[in-house]
């Protein structure tokens, strides 16, 4: 497969497909982050070198993977828990305040539906690593969502992370892509994401009835989802494991 991958900043009319032809990608729970739309809502205006599509000559107009990470300064010796959200949260303080940036991290690698399966992960990741260190910056952080974790929503995902196969490597898929990457596993970050909806709303973004109050297992949820039917709301909690690249 021959793709041509570049940033948004040399590609603005790209913007549109990585808008547009990616329905599906994601379980529709995971739009509602608040943290999502801060960056989404701006990222192709302000941020538009750290953000990577991948596109077939033969159809140029259409993205079949895209990648989206955001600079920041982060001086803290260990990376916090709240991963995917704290990211975008000090990466915007920085930005509205002119902090000097040290760091890049990755918050998305997505592939379209059509077109997974076929390796992109690993090519995007690259094609990350390598732009990222071309911007000046020597170190990319993920938090990384174990693509297989949601077939073990009870198991922690510290002991999760912590499976390696024969070979050394981890059992998950999207983690091994990572450390064959050469990214370090650190820790994890136990509250990555924070979505929390009232019952009507996860009932339509799942199609789950959401009636009993308790745990809840919702297809793609990487751990249940807690309901609390007297107060008529539900809150799902991700937790993420950190990598770090050395570029």
């Amino acid at each position: 497969m021959t793709l041509d991958i570049v940033c948004l900043a040399d590609r603005p009319e790209l913007g549109r497909s990585l808008d547009e032809d990616f329905d599906g990608a994601w379980p529709p729970f995971m739009l509602w982050d608040p943290m999502g739309t801060v960056y989404y809502g701006v990222a192709h205006d302000l941020y538009p070198e750290f953000v990577f599509a991948a596109v077939d000559p033969a159809d140029p107009a259409r993205a079949v993977a895209r990648a989206y990470a955001v600079p920041l300064r982060w001086t803290e010796s260990e990376l916090p828990d709240g991963g995917w959200d704290r990211m975008i949260q000090r990466a915007t303080v920085n930005r509205l305040t002119g902090a000097d940036t040290n760091m890049v991290s990755a918050l998305e690698i997505c592939i379209r539906p059509d077109r997974r399966g076929t390796g992109l992960s690993a090519v995007m990741l690259a094609a990350m690593r390598k732009a990222v260190a071309e911007l000046g910056y020597d170190t990319l952080v993920a938090p990384v969502r174990p693509s297989g974790k949601h077939t073990r929503p009870e198991l922690p995902m510290a002991q999760y992370a912590a499976q390696v196969r024969e070979d050394g490597l981890p059992v998950d898929p999207w983690l091994r892509v990572h450390v064959r990457a050469g990214g370090r596993i650190e820790r994890v970050a136990t509250r990555s994401m924070t979505i929390a909806g009232t019952l009507a709303d996860w009932r339509r973004w799942t199609g789950l009835p959401f009636d009993v109050s308790g745990p809840v297992h919702v297809p793609g949820a990487l751990v249940p989802v807690h309901c609390d039917v007297a107060h008529d709301h539900a809150v799902y909690v991700e937790p993420n494991v950190w990598v770090r690249h050395r570029l």
